[in-house]
């Protein structure tokens, strides 16, 4: 294992509209894929996934991570 310098991770999550939750995923994270019904609680999750991921599939570890989230979601508007 070795302990590197982190590199900005960039993490994107898109709103699921039927299942009514965020889901990331990450190029910088392999296997990483993460759901939570807030942007906040997805950002709880993606602080304990991301480091043992990297950890676990590239023998990664980091002092501090940091990440870059794009969140995006689409929205219809209809006024009638």
């Amino acid at each position: 294992m070795t302990t590197e310098q982190a590199k900005n991770i960039t993490v994107t999550a898109l709103w699921d509209n039927e299942a009514s939750v965020w889901v990331a995923e990450s190029d910088d994270v392999p296997g990483l894929i993460a759901e939570a019904e807030t942007i906040e609680a997805l950002l709880s999750k993606l602080d304990i996934l991301i480091p043992e991921l990297l950890e676990l599939n590239q023998g990664i570890k980091l002092e501090s991570i940091p990440i870059n989230l794009k969140a995006e979601r689409s929205l219809v508007l209809s006024h009638g």
